[in-house]
């Protein structure tokens, strides 16, 4: 029988069940957090996904933020023991957590703490303990929006006279992960267009005559690209071509020409085979002090 993940939402008294497959040891993860929880998670996957032996059944409990809230998270956690991480500017509360995981010899860490006595200490300063802090609708919080609004507006080619309005430009085959790269390059408040290339295609001129935006070209290897293309044309359309979409003959001709656009305009190259969506924007990040 497969295991089960608990998506946990106690303020609304409902889960939602997850099934994982083929998956042998597990283990409990208690994430609870006074805000969205994406601290958390990002945290506790990256962690977990160092020990390969081990799954995590995953309980997430997000805006938590008084004692009524809070008392059936630590039932649920005495029902399930396991490792609990938690993001709780509140003391009382934080406190509250400590002292019952003590009494259940469940293992218990303060995610934020050691990293917020670091900041005081250096800085000289008590903390605000403001809860949600990071979400503030602030500047960066508008531009972000702006970012995503105008990365939307230009995804796969379109509005392609207003190029010079973004910040990096992405353009590759098709299923070399523009789209994805994009909306997380605008989710951190970069204005990011993506334009497919087609073997033969003329670029825009409004692209070439460009003087802003970092340009860069993403590329994988003919293989991955055509697993990709296998895996995306299963809802394909009557008459759609599928043997020309994932011919690996084909694909290396579009590899090649998108290649040669990107040396003809001495536009830098990223191979995306191996990288995630995250690793893929941390290099094109890492590309832009460099182009100006």
């Amino acid at each position: 029988m497969a295991a089960r993940i608990f998506l946990a939402l106690p303020i609304y008294q409902q889960m939602t069940e997850y099934s994982v497959e083929n998956r042998t040891n597990f283990f409990h993860l208690h994430l609870i957090s006074d805000s969205t929880g994406e601290t958390l998670i990002s945290a506790g996957r990256a962690v977990s996904a160092q020990f390969h032996s081990s799954q995590p059944i995953e309980h997430v409990y997000p805006l938590i933020r008084n004692r009524r809230q809070l008392l059936p998270v630590l039932e649920a956690i005495d029902t399930s023991p396991g490792i609990v991480l938690y993001t709780i500017v509140d003391r009382e509360l934080a406190d509250l957590i400590d002292g019952r995981c003590r009494e259940m010899s469940v293992p218990c860490v303060n995610v934020l703490e050691p990293v917020m006595n670091v900041f005081q200490t250096h800085l000289g300063a008590t903390s605000r303990r403001r809860v949600g802090a990071q979400h503030v609708m602030n500047a960066e919080y508008f531009a972000r929006i702006e970012a995503l609004n105008f990365t939307m507006d230009h995804d796969d080619g379109q509005m392609p006279d207003d190029y010079n309005d973004a910040d990096v430009v992405i353009i590759g085959i098709s299923r070399t992960s523009k789209t994805p790269t994009s909306i997380y390059l605008a989710n951190r408040g970069i204005k990011t267009a993506n334009i497919p290339i087609v073997h033969g295609m003329v670029l825009p001129e409004s692209l070439i005559q460009a003087t802003k935006p970092l340009i860069v070209g993403l590329v994988a290897t003919t293989d991955r690209i055509s697993q990709v293309r296998e895996n995306r044309i299963l809802g394909a359309t009557a008459g759609f071509d599928r043997g020309g979409y994932t011919d690996r003959a084909t694909i290396s001709e579009e590899l090649k020409y998108a290649r040669s656009i990107c040396a003809r305009h001495n536009w830098p190259i990223i191979d995306v085979t191996r990288r995630s969506i995250e690793e893929t924007a941390a290099a094109i990040v890492a590309l832009r002090p460099k182009l100006r």
